[in-house]
């Protein structure tokens, strides 16, 4: 079994929470946006770091991380990219691959809406976008999820509400 923490859309900004409910976590997904290389080494102080980096990040973030992620973690088939969409409207550049090689599990980031679902039209694939853990956007809260995996099944989901922006910390 992996202990997963998915965060994204960071922005330069590390709450200091995310080291209380990531501890005990086996590995950080990063769903890009990162703001800078020092989010991705504090990250990795607390557990390894697997991220993409997405449109705001420089060439430090994207010479660590690339574009897209798709690897195995405990019999799931996961996809991890920045910009990727939603269930039913998934961006042009990668809506052919998603279709003819759909993934088990498909994470992206970057429109700061936290968003788990099953998309049925593909196999059932299961959709995550933690939402923004960052100060900067439209959402109203910052988010970030904690789940497991086992033997190629997702479990015990988590969504840790990380307070309003705006708010102090």
């Amino acid at each position: 079994m992996r202990k997963i923490g998915l965060i994204s859309d960071t922005h330069n900004y590390l709450d200091p929470q995310i080291h209380d409910f990531f501890s005990d976590r086996d590995e950080i997904w990063h769903a890009g946006d990162f703001g800078r290389i020092e989010i991705a080494e504090e990250l990795e102080k607390i557990a390894p770091v697997t991220g993409v980096y997405g449109n705001i990040d420089g060439d430090d973030i994207r010479s660590k991380y690339p574009l897209h992620q798709r690897f195995d973690c405990d019999g799931v088939d996961v996809w991890m990219t920045h910009i990727g969409g939603i269930p039913g409207r998934y961006c042009i550049p990668i809506r052919k691959e998603i279709e003819t090689n759909t993934p088990d599990l498909f994470i992206c980031g970057h429109s700061h809406i936290l968003k788990i679902a099953r998309d049925q039209s593909l196999k059932k694939m299961l959709y995550m976008n933690p939402g923004a853990a960052g100060k900067q956007g439209f959402q109203v809260y910052r988010t970030v999820l904690r789940f497991s995996v086992d033997s190629g099944k997702i479990l015990d989901v988590e969504v840790i509400n990380l307070g309003k922006v705006g708010e102090p910390v």
